[in-house]
């Protein structure tokens, strides 16, 4: 897992080195999709449930699950880029959200507590915790900030699936949950709201957005339990 955890960190550095006003999201699909050849891997997203390809890319008001489109990106945009692959029967799993260009102050704040809620999580993925203890690190540390943390979707176990259990959902009760084990690993994931939490999925079964408009911004990391603690596998 950690050789296909690397390679998705490898490429979701290069791809947010490209992110600049005037890039496409296509454009960035095109790039994910051969440096993923290059490495004898396999997009993880691409085709699986019917999904197109083999990024998520989501804008501004997209939370996940958004399609690359020739749309040119905007100098304030936030894009969140979601990425995985497959590689010798193992899966990796990872996710960041990128400034085009310069920002405003609330969507920076955004962002910076979407990741520093991931590092939160991260942090009580420790032998003989709770999956709770995860799940309430984020959303404490979320709603502290004055942000809201998505309900309708969450992380999950990941390994030779790409969506295994258990379910690692963004909020809840510290010490509730299945007992944290060495050798767990867990796609810890914040989806973050800038307003209200409450999603909508378009027409085409997969883009979600925010249903007042407001930004999202949306982390992730592929995370094994270890005796010495968390190992964060998709570290860039």
């Amino acid at each position: 897992m950690r050789a296909a955890c690397q390679i998705v960190a490898e490429i979701l550095l290069l791809l947010r080195e490209q992110v600049k006003p005037g890039i496409t999201t296509a454009e960035l699909e095109e790039l994910a999709n051969s440096e993923t050849l290059k490495r004898r891997a396999k997009p993880a997203f691409k085709g699986y449930c019917n999904y197109p390809s083999a990024l998520c890319c989501s804008p501004n008001d997209v939370v996940v699950h958004g399609m690359p489109t020739k749309a040119p990106l905007k100098e304030g945009d936030i894009l969140s880029l979601d990425f995985g692959v497959l590689y010798n029967d193992f899966y990796g799993d990872a996710a960041l959200t990128i400034p085009v260009g310069a920002q405003r102050p609330g969507a920076q704040a955004l962002t910076a507590a979407t990741e520093e809620s991931l590092y939160a999580g991260i942090d009580k993925a420790v032998p003989g915790g709770r999956l709770g203890d995860i799940s309430h690190a984020v959303q404490s540390y979320v709603e502290a900030k004055g942000f809201s943390v998505v309900r309708d979707f969450v992380g999950h176990g990941i390994g030779r699936k790409l969506h295994e259990e258990p379910q690692v959902p963004n909020f809840g009760a510290a010490g509730t949950g299945v007992r944290l084990k060495p050798g767990m690993v867990l796609a810890i994931e914040p989806m973050v709201n800038e307003k209200s939490y409450e999603v909508k999925v378009l027409e085409d079964g997969w883009t979600v957005l925010t249903c007042d408009g407001g930004l999202s911004a949306h982390f992730e990391h592929t995370v094994a339990v270890t005796d010495k603690g968390p190992e964060i596998l998709t570290r860039i």
